[in-house]
């Protein structure tokens, strides 16, 4: 029933910056934290950021320093701002929405977008 509409994913040189959006097509009453997972290919599933609906944030340490995330003041919207970008930072970017506070899993993310591109260039 609920679906996740990413964007703002593209192409940028390294150094450079872009912001990622997600946006749920209905408001999730139940619902313990927001955030966002990558994959390159090749490359193990990481979790990169996220954020409690109590408004805590925590984010990998490879990220750390360069990302942020934020949500809107309803339920339903992301964002992860990105700056500093280095070509390791390509990957598949996946919003995702869980009852889980860390969105562990398998059972802790109960929502997923279908992914947004980022790539970055040398």
């Amino acid at each position: 029933q609920v679906q996740l509409v990413e964007s703002g994913g593209g192409l940028v040189q390294a150094g450079g910056s872009l912001r990622l959006s997600c946006a749920a097509s209905r408001n999730i009453f139940i619902l313990k934290a927001m955030g966002w997972y990558r994959q390159a290919p090749g490359k193990e599933r990481e979790l990169v950021a996220t954020i409690t609906s109590g408004g805590y944030t925590n984010y990998a340490d490879s990220v750390k320093g360069r990302f942020n995330i934020s949500r809107a003041n309803g339920r339903n919207t992301v964002y992860l701002q990105m700056s500093g970008l280095k070509p390791e930072d390509t990957a598949v970017y996946f919003c995702v929405f869980g009852g889980d506070g860390r969105l562990s899993l398998p059972g802790g993310v109960d929502y997923w977008g279908k992914g947004t591109l980022v790539t970055v260039s040398a």
